[in-house]
């Protein structure tokens, strides 16, 4: 049986068993593809495929089609194929403008960007400190992330080394420091270095875009409105429960669907999620996971000019829409402190 069988075989298990949905209850069959393969970061939407509440609030079953190296869903919805994908951060979405492509970004459900610069303790203690070492930077951030960094912080073009996703020469030089993902890097060098590096959020010292967005077409918006706002507030409730209640079938989809994912790493990863607020914090404390704000998409975009990253003059609004979001769906889930 392949993985892509036996994933299929495992959310129809859980939707069949979870909250007395079965199959025969889903009137529609939804389509979302992820931008990478099944993980912690994607647990929501795999919570509530697993614990049936696309089924019972929507009418519809979810498949979730995972992406990675080889896969571009993004290229599958464009062509009809998926109703929604998981996009990456607003500068996708901005390119997306600019190329005339009819993608609109309906929520974001990351309000904190999830890369990081990691570095040895006692060489980097600061964000400052990073301006001393040598940085392991792949070609995508550094036509990025790393512009905003050497214009808004100093750094240089000339500390930077290119990152081959290999940790082993940040391991051998203590003078090195690295680009990294919240959940990966960080792991990764505990279990192989024997240490926890100190860990610093391009989002905290100000790279202020959203993440992991759900995005779909605009002709979808205008002729199905309706299957939009549901998908995105069940997707939004099961954030709230993968978060802050029980995830274990959500859990378990996510190691059926990735055969490399373990308990320990999706462990980590929603630890991390929660303590760095990477879903719930700024305006999603008081609107709801999943929202998005004129101010936000604005002044990144305006931040992304200043840098040089982005091309003046694109209608940026055109990237988004508050329709679905915002609306405080899904905070009755999470438990009172």
């Amino acid at each position: 049986m392949s993985p892509r069988t036996k994933f299929t075989a495992a959310v129809a298990a859980a939707i069949a068993t979870a909250a007395g949905a079965t199959a025969a209850q889903a009137q529609d069959t939804v389509v979302f593809g992820t931008n990478w393969l099944a993980q912690a970061e994607h647990g929501g939407f795999y919570q509530s495929v697993a614990d049936g509440t696309y089924v019972n609030d929507c009418g519809f079953q979810v498949e979730i089609l995972p992406g990675g190296p080889q896969v571009n869903n993004r290229a599958l919805m464009l062509a009809g194929r998926m109703d929604f994908h998981m996009g990456g951060d607003l500068l996708q979405a901005f390119s997306a403008v600019e190329e005339g492509v009819p993608v609109v970004n309906v929520a974001a459900i990351f309000q904190k960007h999830p890369q990081v610069i990691v570095a040895h303790p006692g060489e980097a203690d600061t964000w400052e400190d990073l301006k001393d070492l040598t940085l392991l930077i792949g070609d995508n951030g550094f036509q990025s992330y790393y512009q905003w960094m050497i214009k808004a912080h100093g750094f240089t073009a000339e500390q930077r080394q290119v990152y081959t996703f290999n940790p082993a020469p940040f391991l051998a030089d203590k003078r090195v420091a690295m680009q990294g993902y919240l959940s990966s890097e960080p792991y990764l060098i505990t279990k192989e270095g024997g240490f926890e590096p100190n860990v610093f959020l391009i989002a905290d010292a100000g790279f202020a875009s959203y993440a992991t967005t759900i995005e779909t077409m605009a002709d979808t918006i205008v002729n199905d409105p309706e299957k939009v706002q549901c998908f995105v507030d069940a997707s939004i409730k099961g954030w709230y429960n993968y978060l802050y209640n029980d995830s274990t079938a959500a859990d378990a989809l996510i190691m059926a669907a990735n055969p490399e994912m373990t308990a320990d790493k999706v462990a980590y990863a929603k630890d991390k999620m929660k303590a760095w607020g990477i879903v719930d914090s700024g305006d999603a404390l008081e609107k709801g996971i999943g929202v998005m704000t004129d101010d936000m998409v604005g002044n990144f975009y305006q931040l992304m000019v200043d840098t040089g990253v982005v091309k003046d003059g694109i209608d940026w609004k055109a990237s988004y829409t508050t329709q679905f979001v915002g609306k405080g769906v899904g905070m009755d889930l999470k438990p009172a402190n």
